[in-house]
Parts: C-alpha cells; sequence; structure tokens
C-alpha cells in the first residue's frame, strides 16, 4: 500500500465510520474503483482504533461517568441502580453478540462477506430499513391531522432486552455495506428510541467491539506481518482527525434534521455498484492485499 492510498483510505474511513453509510463498504468501493487491491478486513480493522479514539475523547465525560459508576457497582449494590452503572452493564450486554460472531464467522468476513454484489445489496436492503424507521421516528415525533406527537424513550429508559437487540443489530455490521451505526440507530428507532438517543448509544457501544477487533488484528498482523505498517498507521491517525470532525457535525445534525439523505444515497450507490459489476466494469471479488 503506497502513502496516497493510506492517506484516501483514512479519510474514507473518518468520514465514513460514524455515518449510517457503512464505512467498509467504502473502504472496499475506493479501492475497487481505483483499481488498487482490497485493503482488506485487517486495514479496516486497525484503522477503525483510530476513529474509536475519537469517540473516546468526544464522549470522554460520558465515558469516565459510566466506567466510574460501573466501577463502583461491582463492589456498592445500592449503585447497581445508577444510571451510568447500569449503562455500563448494558454496553458490556450489547457487546456480547458481535464477539461470538466476530469471532465465529472471521473467515467470512475476511472473505466471502467482502463480494461486491453482497455489498451492493445491503446498502440497499439497509438503506431501505434506515428509511422506514426514520419515518416511524418522525411521524411519533410530529404526531399529524388525527393523532397527537409521541414522546419517544430516552437512555435512561435502555432494558436489557433493547441493549441485547442493539447488539444484534451492530453484529450485523460485520457484513461490508450493512454500517454499523446505521444498523444500531434503526434498531433503536424501531424500538422507539429519539434519534439523538439511538446515535450515542451506538456510539459507546460500538467502543468495546471495534477495540477488540482492532488489537485482535494488530496482534495477527504482528505475527504475521501482511500489513504495511507505516501507511497504516498514518491512515489510522488521518481516520482519527477526520472521524472527531465528522461526530461533532454528525450529533447536532441528526438533532433537527432526518436520515433521508443518506437513505437515498445508499440506494443509489447499490444501484450503481450492482450496474457496474453486471456490466464487467468492477470485479465483485478482489485479492486480499499482500501489505
Amino acid at each position: 500500500m503506497s502513502w496516497f492510498e493510506s492517506l484516501i483510505l483514512g479519510l474514507v474511513q473518518g468520514l465514513t465510520e460514524f455515518l449510517p453509510v457503512s464505512s467498509s463498504a467504502h473502504l472496499r468501493l475506493t479501492a475497487a474503483f481505483s483499481g488498487w487491491e482490497d485493503p482488506g478486513a485487517a486495514f479496516t480493522a486497525i484503522t477503525q482504533i483510530g476513529t474509536e479514539a475519537a469517540v473516546l475523547i468526544y464522549f470522554r465525560k460520558d465515558i469516565g461517568r459510566i466506567l466510574s459508576a460501573w466501577t463502583r457497582s461491582l463492589t456498592n449494590k445500592e449503585m447497581r441502580q445508577d444510571h451510568d452503572a447500569r449503562m455500563g452493564w448494558l454496553v458490556i450486554v450489547g457487546s456480547i453478540p458481535i464477539g461470538v460472531l466476530g469471532v465465529t464467522l472471521k473467515e467470512q468476513i475476511e472473505g466471502p462477506f467482502r463480494d461486491l454484489r453482497l455489498t451492493a445489496a445491503m446498502l440497499i436492503g439497509m438503506g431501505i430499513v434506515l428509511g422506514v424507521a426514520d419515518r416511524l421516528a418522525a411521524r411519533d415525533e410530529s404526531g399529524g391531522r388525527h393523532r397527537v406527537a409521541k414522546q419517544r424513550k430516552e437512555l435512561g429508559d435502555l432494558t436489557v432486552k433493547d441493549g441485547l437487540i442493539y447488539g444484534v443489530c451492530q453484529a450485523m455490521a460485520l457484513i461490508p455495506g450493512v454500517s454499523r451505526s446505521g444498523a444500531t440507530i434503526s434498531g433503536g428507532l424501531f424500538m422507539g428510541y429519539r434519534r439523538e438517543a439511538a446515535a450515542r448509544y451506538s456510539f459507546l457501544l460500538a467502543i468495546p467491539a471495534v477495540l477488540a477487533s482492532g488489537l485482535f488484528e494488530l496482534k495477527d498482523a504482528a505475527e504475521g506481518g501482511h500489513v504495511s505498517w507505516g501507511p497504516t498507521a498514518f491512515a489510522t491517525v488521518i481516520a482519527f482527525v477526520t472521524g472527531y470532525a465528522v461526530i461533532a457535525w454528525f450529533m447536532k445534525f441528526i438533532s433537527t434534521k432526518s436520515f433521508m439523505p443518506f437513505v437515498w444515497y445508499r440506494i443509489a450507490l447499490g444501484v450503481v455498484i450492482i450496474v457496474l459489476v453486471s456490466l464487467g466494469v468492477l470485479s465483485p471479488h478482489a485479492a486480499e492485499s499482500a501489505g
């Protein structure tokens, strides 16, 4: 991988990780459109450490409170009713599905799941799901001619059952094209949570899974020597800086705007990929980068 490739791919990772458009799909597509080798699942996982570092800094106050309350709840039973302590436990519960499936489906994630036809189908399918969820949320928030506005749930209403459902939604993002934020936010909207609440929990829930995945890939890469360390580290730093700016923008955007622009973008991109693959312009498969 060249330094220029790492710059572009780092920018793509940072720009798309927190938007409901699938960063793994965009990394795969950027390489395909540019005629580069597929950066691979290892590169994706490692650069995600950079974007998760942005989450840690942006939500540092929330994370600090949660960690403090959760730690105290281990020895203080009364603390277990505290909202922040419960949030710590719920993040752990919600991380179980992706942890189990990530290990179980490792070979598929690094191989068949990266087929561009599957990516296109997921972009379109999850785009439609996000659109329906967004419409339901908008209807509840605005009410209607014969219907009063409905109060949607906040993070304080999160239960173990909801946390597990969020976790299953997050696990779907193991397939490029689904989008971690898109799947978890959609799940939250369907369960009746406000846009901001769904997005906030989505970001917090991603921390253990993404960091664990990135560190796991780092270990494998160090043992196998199949990663271009300099360019990969550079891409990770670029992803961190870009990702932080995107988080700040996205949290403001969703407080007043609809997700529909992302829905139409996903559907249009999926259709373009299907057409290009059908015409033979793009190959649905790509060789894994050798480093």
